[in-house]
């Protein structure tokens, strides 16, 4: 059974909704104290096996394979996740400003309001990834032109008199 297997199965193990709660804020605790180190350390590049920095995270391996899945899309380079062993070598090449969209996008807003983002990213900068991320996020539909509505080419005639004509 892959790494990835495992953290599946972890994830999906427990029997009732209180242990899930309980797995999913135990797992929810460790990610924050993840992205502090890796935002505190931003000119750092953790490298190693996924054993090596597993220990390094202070994580099983299962789980930190569970984190992989979720950073995996931030990484310069992503990887495999499914196919990741313990002896497989990582790199975390953080795009920051893709991870800090990718928190949003994920409704993660106790990851993107760490006190930490502040060295990374300046304020500026994440109030505009966050309007970039909001306008992703709008229903855009087009607006046709209806038979009695003025003609967009600007004759003042309605459309179904003008360009509409042929329609």
């Amino acid at each position: 059974m892959t790494l990835y297997e495992q953290w599946k199965g972890m994830a999906d193990m427990a029997a009732t909704q209180q242990a899930q709660a309980a797995f999913w804020n135990e797992y929810f605790a460790a990610e924050t104290e993840n992205y502090k180190k890796i935002l505190a350390n931003k000119d750092t590049v953790f490298a190693g096996t996924l054993a090596e920095l597993a220990e390094q995270f202070g994580m099983e391996q299962p789980v930190f394979c569970g984190f992989m899945d979720g950073i995996n899309e931030s990484l310069a380079e992503g990887y495999e996740v499914d196919k990741l062993a313990e002896d497989s070598a990582i790199a975390l090449k953080v795009d920051f400003e893709k991870l800090f969209y990718n928190m949003l996008d994920a409704k993660a807003k106790w990851l993107s309001g760490l006190p930490e983002w502040e060295g990374v990213l300046p304020e500026e900068r994440r109030r505009e990834i966050t309007r970039q991320w909001r306008l992703s996020q709008q229903a855009k539909s087009e607006k046709t032109v209806g038979r009695n509505d003025p003609c967009p080419c600007g004759s003042g005639k309605k459309y179904k008199k003008c360009c509409g004509r042929d329609k």
